[in-house]
């Protein structure tokens, strides 16, 4: 059979900048409004002590997150989609009634973390600012087609080398900071624990799962010439390299960035004893009479920059797990008539996380509860994307190669026994 190579894929000759996509994308959207809050809390409580656990979270998203964008690839199918066809459907349902469920809660915490740090940097209302980045986000979905929409998410994940930013205009003790990584001062208590549990369940989260492998989907409907890999198998070199790089840099960009908002407010907060955190949008305030005007700047600049971001990846991965759940046809570059449940699921989540801002609902524990969702779901559905991808009948000749299969195993191990870890502190 003749080769026929992809437009655009595994190129060299391609700039840079073409090349990264939907890993460059999954990884900046992880560092979301309410990651930096988690990052900020963690950082404030435990100074350099959770640091080392970005070393140990790189190796584990790269593989988890390439297992799931190998699987979009090769069968041009959604996750969702997949565990329909080849698992117990009730399986289904479970897995994205919960996902729904933390993703309505993290698209609440997101928008109104916007609204919040808008505030901090020009005044006025709140509320009207959160309204206006739903509304706005929202918007573009609707109503701009995936291949128009899709760069605008690549430039902002330059939003964040906001927190670079902040980083260089503090003065950071980095021989302190190499020791804490060398030798870490781990505090033995639920308290402790309970944080490095939250950390992995802000870097390695289910909807990140579910977003790339629909945006590599997506990708092979736009002109690109590609095709899924089990119909074209002269593309998967080239595929598969381009994934490769993409997820690399998209997770070491995203823990890069989740080490920098840590160390500040290592550096900032835990040093100076603001200790308790509850919001990005405190950390932020925090910062400014600790570290000046424009360290406090940067910083509520990367949360509005981050949530316009990660607001749509949240909302599009909910929809596409739910229409991948129930048969549905799903996808951003359909128009709405095309695609009515996508949308309308879409719109529902979206409304929701916008509507439990105006409730009395406590942001803070309802971004707890979406952690423990988000936790008991993270590991069963590492189980059936470690399982799919190690299957001929699903992936073809295209099975996951024994270092992905290694380290992405690793990575369900953790988050099953960051579970089991959350469950037996649950109330100390």
């Amino acid at each position: 059979m003749a080769e026929h190579p992809p437009v655009g894929e595994g190129k060299s000759s391609l700039p840079l900048w073409r090349r990264f996509s939907a890993g460059l994308i999954t990884g900046a959207a992880d560092d979301d409004p309410s990651g930096i809050a988690t990052y900020s809390q963690l950082g404030a409580a435990f100074g350099y002590g959770t640091l080392w656990c970005i070393l140990l979270t790189i190796p584990l998203m790269i593989a988890i997150q390439g297992v799931s964008a190998g699987i979009g690839r090769v069968t041009g199918h959604g996750l969702m989609d997949g565990i329909r066809k080849y698992y117990p459907r009730p399986l289904g349902y479970v897995l994205v009634a919960s996902l729904v469920a933390a993703n309505v809660i993290n698209l609440a915490a997101d928008i109104g973390a916007m609204g919040a740090a808008l505030k901090l940097l020009i005044g006025g209302p709140t509320l009207l600012y959160t309204l206006c980045f739903a509304v706005v986000s929202l918007g573009l979905q609707l109503f701009m087609p995936f291949s128009r929409y899709s760069p605008i998410l690549k430039v902002l994940t330059l939003s964040l080398f906001a927190y670079v930013g902040t980083v260089m205009v503090i003065h950071v003790p980095w021989t302190a900071v190499l020791r804490s990584i060398v030798m870490p001062p781990i505090t033995w208590n639920a308290k402790y624990a309970v944080g490095v549990v939250a950390l992995l369940g802000t870097t390695i989260s289910p909807y990140l799962f579910c977003w790339q492998a629909s945006q590599e989907v997506e990708e092979m409907g736009v002109g690109s010439g590609r095709k899924a890999l089990k119909r074209t198998p002269w593309q998967g070199t080239g595929a598969l390299r381009r994934i490769g790089v993409d997820t690399t840099v998209g997770m070491l960009f995203s823990n890069l960035i989740a080490f920098f908002i840590i160390l500040t407010a290592a550096v900032v907060l835990h040093t100076h004893g603001k200790t308790d955190i509850t919001s990005s949008a405190e950390a932020a305030e925090a910062l400014r009479p600790l570290a000046g005007k424009l360290a406090f700047a940067l910083f509520a600049a990367g949360i509005i920059g981050t949530g316009l971001l990660a607001v749509p990846v949240l909302a599009g991965a909910t929809a596409y797990a739910a229409a991948g759940a129930f048969g549905q046809r799903s996808g951003l570059e359909h128009k709405l008539h095309q695609a009515k449940f996508f949308y309308a699921v879409l719109v529902v989540a979206s409304l929701a996380g916008m509507a439990l801002n105006l409730t009395s609902i406590d942001p803070v524990k309802a971004l707890y509860w979406s952690a423990v969702i988000n936790g008991v779901v993270a590991a069963p559905l590492m189980i059936v994307m470690m399982l799919m991808g190690s299957r001929r009948k699903v992936m073809g000749t295209f099975t996951i190669h024994w270092v992905l299969k290694l380290f992405g195993w690793l990575a369900t191990a953790v988050m099953a026994a960051a579970a089991v870890v959350m469950f037996v502190t649950w109330g100390r």
